[in-house]
């Protein structure tokens, strides 16, 4: 496993490989040691799984992001895998190319779904039906700019490509988010997209290319576009 994402990696220059590990405990004191930018963590470790060995990084070093490897695609793994602060979720079925775009994007502060991750969660969500609370009363707490951001951000759309839509700047969007995400008692997009199909989002368009991008963890910053000479330090962890 660890030779296979190694061979992935070195696709790419921008990714150097700075650590290769095969054990939780070696990864906590591996990332202690080289400070990594991105750890790539298999869920199935030995002893201490990937979630514990993740909590753990992401609480003592919060600046390295974990992209999580995994052989599930169940929501009980992944939203496991968000809460304990992976910023991407791949599937080990999924081609090499996912993985480097999950690499890339949390490595500019976004996060990533594979694609099959992101489809069957949005029709889980979808069969969950709406909530006790009807949920086009729940919006609306929000101002009109507030909602329009609440639709784009549901609809998959970072920041910067809703400042684009609406002709806004980046910070005045950043601060309707933070808002809409107060008001609504949201603390990720998972929470946005429930909130968006329970009052009766369809997304045709997400759904019709597989869902590429989903973001999922909310952070201050957003994603930003890679500079092709920047370098990603990064650590691959397998059981």
């Amino acid at each position: 496993m660890l030779a296979g994402i190694k061979a992935i990696l070195e696709q790419s220059p921008e990714f150097t490989v700075i650590g290769e590990v095969e054990s939780g405990s070696e990864a906590i004191a591996e990332c202690k040691e080289k400070h990594p930018d991105v750890i790539v963590m298999d869920i199935g470790l030995p002893g201490m799984n990937g979630i514990e060995v993740t909590n753990i990084i992401v609480r003592d070093a919060p600046e390295t992001k974990v992209v999580m490897l995994s052989i599930y695609d169940d929501e009980q793994s992944v939203v496991s895998a968000i809460r304990s602060g992976a910023s991407g979720y791949v599937l080990k079925k999924g081609s090499g190319s996912d993985l480097l775009k999950a690499i890339r994007t949390v490595a500019n502060e976004g996060s990533y779904l594979s694609p099959q991750v992101s489809y069957h969660l949005f029709q889980r969500i979808k069969k969950a039906g709406p909530t006790s609370r009807p949920a086009t009363s729940a919006l609306e707490v929000l101002a009109p700019r507030e909602l329009q951001v609440f639709w784009l951000i549901a609809a998959g759309n970072t920041s910067k490509e809703i400042a684009a839509i609406l002709d806004l700047g980046l910070a005045t969007v950043r601060s309707y988010r933070m808002t809409m995400m107060r008001k609504l008692g949201l603390s990720c997009i998972v929470g946005v997209i429930q909130r968006a199909v329970a009052a009766g989002m369809v997304f045709p368009n997400a759904l019709a290319d597989g869902l590429k991008r989903v973001p999922i963890v909310v952070n201050e910053s957003e994603p930003s576009e890679i500079d092709s000479g920047s370098n990603i330090r990064g650590q691959a962890v397998s059981g």
